[in-house]
């Protein structure tokens, strides 16, 4: 790499931090503190850990906006970010829910094949015409002929 695309790349870079809504270095220690010592972090990831601290206050921030008060309580500040600490929890309960989506599917299954094999006027094969014959007033009359 020349001397003049390193000073162009450490321009670019000092231009992309003025941007950054927090300081780079507080947000690159906090990552480096609870991350594994042997990673390495790329340029890219540290600026784009710092918009995504940055979309994540403002969702926050917007979430709160929707509330009439002028006072911010910590209940309506709980709420607001319930979805962020408690991720955890919230995929647990999706993974509950679809497993128990899955066993009425199951149930529902089972009970459609119980229908069709218990549930027959006749034993025959199931025709899907249905033809209904009104009876004849003068059948009888020819049986008594």
């Amino acid at each position: 790499m020349s001397e003049e695309e390193m000073i162009e790349e450490t321009s670019e870079e000092l231009m992309e931090e003025e941007k950054l809504p927090f300081a780079k270095a507080e947000v690159v220690r906090l990552m480096k503190e609870n991350l594994d010592d042997d990673k390495m972090i790329r340029e890219r990831v540290k600026v784009e850990m710092n918009n995504f601290l940055y979309s994540v206050l403002k969702n926050v921030c917007e979430q709160l906006n929707d509330y009439p008060y002028t006072t911010i309580e910590y209940e309506m500040f709980k709420e607001c970010t319930y979805p962020y600490t408690n991720i955890t929890r919230i995929n647990q309960e999706k993974e509950r829910i679809l497993l128990h989506l899955e066993a009425i599917k199951a149930d529902c299954n089972a009970l459609a094949m119980d229908v069709q094999k218990t549930l027959k006027l006749k034993d025959v094969v199931e025709d899907d015409t249905f033809t209904f014959s009104a009876p004849v007033e003068d059948e009888e009359e020819l049986e008594d002929e």
